[in-house]
């Protein structure tokens, strides 16, 4: 099955506000014959080698003039205008789930047509937004092909790879778009490899990684510039990698450096570009010093009958003692229901609050829907919002399948490696 993309209107004005930043400047890459001696190690005496380094060319317009189209554009958006440039920086603020990663894909393609920019560097906070992004740049390749007639040459920046480190080499040394995707990791960290891109490489006939990027004076674009800490920032700040500009995307900046363009949460819902999202919760509260277990599912309201709640509860079986789903009513006693179990005495139904969504017991607790009392441990709660979640969406399917709308459930995770360990 091939993945169709479609171009949306504010992912183009996003892209040309970039393009439009450096109007005036002219189309052409640089092509430079170098001479640069080195050891040859195996005899005495150095060699003299001579190479074709092909870069980025170098700003022909002013600051003077990029500020007067940086200013042009915010007041076009109704953005704060700046008097000043604060570096060769440029933020665009994207809500997400609005394509963030294809807009700053269609913007290298477009700085190579306006101006004949082709070397890139996409630096990213972490190991699985890096292989999110190099994922990205393939299922879109065919799509961008289509338009521009071209494909990117992309790879990953990893000293542990000879393949990769061969990409690295033949970044400066082509007329191709040719990009680099970086995490935070690989650089900005004391670990050996982190080390080794300022360290002479065999492998790249002694030269540093940090040479070759230099060299082909790249445009960085970060990604989530939020996520990289202090040191990072100063490195990006510094121009540590020879950059030509920076363009900088995130939904949440911490700091906003010559912001060109904004699509913020409430302009992505007047636009109808995000869907209506709506979160189930799993709360564990307070059991009042008791080790029962009770999970408050839902209420069930009845024009002919009084309101009954879904309550999970421990019930001892022949089997051993099990979390079973119990439809309840007002003076029902959780002792009974959990076939005499102990910890459930004085679990007496007083209220099933239908407008609160709330059932109190006579022992003076409460349970509103969504919520876990009582001894539970973590894996069971993961196991409830798995529960809850498929259960939420069977039922928002069967509502929204002859309506044409697809129905898609998320789960989120706090770290990565619970999920994948890319160790």
């Amino acid at each position: 099955m091939k993945l169709q993309f479609k171009q949306q209107p504010y992912q183009t004005d996003a892209t040309m506000a970039v393009v439009r930043c450096f109007e005036g400047q002219s189309h052409g890459f640089r092509k430079e014959v170098v001479s640069r001696t080195i050891d040859t190690h195996a005899l005495p005496g150095m060699e003299v080698k001579v190479e074709e380094i092909f870069s980025n060319k170098k700003l022909e317009i002013t600051e003077a003039d990029i500020l007067k189209n940086v200013q042009a554009l915010q007041k076009e958006q109704g953005l704060k205008t700046v008097s000043k440039l604060d570096g060769l920086n440029f933020t665009i603020e994207m809500e997400t789930g609005t394509g963030k990663t294809y807009v700053y894909t269609k913007t290298m393609y477009e700085l190579n047509k306006h101006y004949g920019w082709n070397k890139f560097i996409i630096m990213v906070p972490s190991v699985a937004i890096r292989e999110g992004v190099h994922k990205s740049l393939e299922i879109t390749a065919d799509h961008f092909q289509e338009i521009y007639g071209k494909k990117i040459r992309f790879s990953i920046y990893n000293t542990k790879n000879k393949s990769n480190l061969i990409n690295i080499k033949s970044f400066a040394d082509t007329s191709n778009i040719e990009v680099i995707i970086m995490n935070y990791q690989a650089f900005a960290t004391t670990s050996q490899e982190s080390r080794k891109i300022y360290q002479q490489l065999d492998s790249l006939q002694s030269e540093r990684p940090i040479d070759i990027i230099k060299r082909a004076r790249p445009i960085l674009i970060i990604d989530e510039p939020q996520r990289f800490g202090d040191k990072a920032e100063k490195i990006f700040t510094d121009r540590e990698f020879n950059q030509l500009c920076t363009l900088r995307y995130s939904a949440t900046h911490k700091k906003d450096f010559n912001k060109i363009y904004r699509l913020d949460a409430i302009d992505a819902y007047n636009q109808k570009l995000v869907k209506k999202i709506s979160v189930k919760g799993i709360e564990v509260v307070g059991n009042s010093g008791t080790n029962s277990y009770l999970f408050l599912d839902r209420i069930q309201i009845s024009t002919n009958n009084y309101p009954t709640a879904y309550i999970e509860l421990e019930v001892k079986q022949a089997n051993g003692i099990q979390k079973k789903i119990r439809q309840i009513k007002e003076k029902d006693d959780l002792f009974v229901f959990s076939n005499e179990l102990k910890q459930y005495k004085g679990f007496v139904v007083k209220e099933i609050n239908g407008l609160t969504n709330t059932v109190s017991f006579t022992n003076g607790v409460t349970l509103s829907v969504g919520q876990t009392a009582g001894d539970v441990d973590e894996e069971h709660v993961r196991r409830i919002q798995i529960r809850e979640t498929i259960k939420s969406h069977i039922e928002k399917e069967r509502i929204m399948f002859d309506k044409g709308i697809k129905v898609l459930s998320l789960f989120f995770i706090d770290e990565v490696v619970k999920y994948r360990d890319y160790s």
